[in-house]
C-alpha cells in the first residue's frame, strides 16, 4: 500500500469538521493501493476542534502558534505518508476528489501538483472582492515566477513528501500558500496545476480579505528576491514551533 497522510488546519471548525471527514474517500483510497491518515492541526482552536477530529477518527496535531502557515509547518513535519495531500477545514475543497487527482499526480509523474478553483463553474462559491484579489495575486505570481498558476492562492495541494524536505518555506500566515508553490518552482520540482470544484464555505469567514492580500502582496516580492537559502538534504525547514502536541488515532 502507499501512504497519504491529508493535512488539514483548524482554527474553531468544529462544527464544519464531521462534514469535511464525511467527504473523505478512504475506502475508494483503499481500493486505489492507498493507505490513508488523516492530520487535523488544531492550531490553538477554543471550540474543542480537537476532540472532535479525536473522536472522528483523525490524528490531531496541537499548534499553539496561530497561523495558517504555523499550522501547515505543523502537520507537515508529523505527516507519514509518502504523498501529502491538503485543504481547508471549512467544506470548500474537494476530498472526494482525491483518487483522481493521486491519479493524475502518478500519470503525469508530478511532484507537487496544485488546483485551480477559479474556473467560471465556481463563481458562486466565493465572493466577488475574494475573486478579483485572487485573480490579482495570480497575475503578480506568474510575473515574478514565471510559474504559469492560475490560481495562487489554492489551498489544496497534493505532493510528493520529498518536495516539504527540498523547499524553503518562511510565511507562517495565508501567504503559505503561495510561498510553497513558488517555492517549489524556484527548486525546479515538476508541477502542474488542475481544476476542481470549489464549494461554498460553512461556517465563519476568517480571511481578513485587505490585509490579508496586501501582505500576500508584500510576500511575493520579499520572496522572489530574498537570498536563497539552501535546504540540507533530509532536513525540514520550519520557521515556527512544529507542535507541542500530538494525540489521537490514525484513520
Amino acid at each position: 500500500m502507499k501512504a497519504l497522510s491529508i493535512v488539514i488546519p483548524a482554527l474553531n471548525e468544529a462544527a464544519n469538521l464531521p462534514a469535511v471527514m464525511e467527504t473523505v474517500p478512504v475506502a475508494e483510497l483503499a481500493a486505489s493501493g492507498w493507505s490513508t491518515e488523516v492530520v487535523v492541526v488544531d492550531n490553538a482552536s477554543t471550540d474543542g476542534t480537537g476532540n472532535v477530529a479525536r473522536e472522528l477518527g483523525a490524528r490531531v496535531v496541537y499548534q499553539p502558534a496561530r497561523g495558517y502557515g504555523n499550522a501547515y509547518h505543523a502537520g507537515f513535519n508529523a505527516a507519514d505518508g509518502d504523498v501529502i495531500a491538503t485543504g481547508d477545514a471549512d467544506r470548500t475543497y474537494p476530498f472526494d476528489a482525491l483518487p483522481g487527482l493521486l491519479a493524475t499526480l502518478e500519470a503525469h509523474g508530478v511532484e507537487f501538483m496544485t488546483t485551480n478553483r477559479l474556473g467560471r463553474e465556481n463563481a458562486a462559491a466565493m465572493k466577488r472582492s475574494h475573486t478579483v484579489a485572487n485573480h490579482a495575486l495570480s497575475a503578480v505570481s506568474r510575473m515574478l515566477f514565471r510559474n504559469g498558476l492560475r490560481d495562487s492562492q489554492s489551498g489544496m495541494w497534493v505532493f510528493r513528501r520529498h518536495v516539504w524536505h527540498g523547499i524553503d518555506v518562511r510565511s507562517t500566515g495565508m501567504a503559505f500558500s503561495q510561498e510553497i508553490k513558488n517555492a517549489a518552482t524556484l527548486a525546479g520540482y515538476r508541477t502542474l496545476e488542475v481544476p476542481i470544484e470549489y464549494r461554498k464555505r460553512g461556517g465563519e469567514v476568517k480571511l481578513n480579505a485587505l490585509p490579508d492580500g496586501m501582505a500576500n502582496l508584500r510576500q511575493l516580492f520579499h520572496h522572489r528576491f530574498r537570498r536563497p537559502f539552501v535546504v540540507p538534504a533530509g532536513v525540514a525547514v520550519s520557521a515556527q514551533p512544529s507542535g507541542v502536541e500530538e494525540f489521537g488515532t490514525t484513520a
